[in-house]
């Protein structure tokens, strides 16, 4: 796998497998003991229901999107849905 720095992630475009643009990459949570990454936090385009999604959504209204749900990363983050 190719190494990505966090700081070329930092407002990329989140689409899933489908082609649905979900929204921006805000930041990525992790676990501070064992350094896995545990979600993408992605904050939703205005016109994307989030209430169709089977994502969590926290306390912002930013999708918690499980890193183990990222395919590819390229010109879109691509995450499975």
């Amino acid at each position: 796998m190719v190494d990505i720095l966090a700081e070329n992630l930092s407002g990329k475009a989140v689409m899933s497998s489908d082609g649905t643009e979900l929204g921006d990459l805000y930041n990525i949570t992790m676990d501070l003991k064992s350094g896995e990454l545990n979600d993408l936090l992605v904050s939703p385009h205005e016109q994307l229901s989030t209430d169709r999604l089977s994502f969590d959504v926290d306390e912002m209204g930013r999708l918690r999107v499980p890193v183990a749900n990222v395919q590819a990363v390229k010109d879109y983050i691509v995450v499975a849905r």
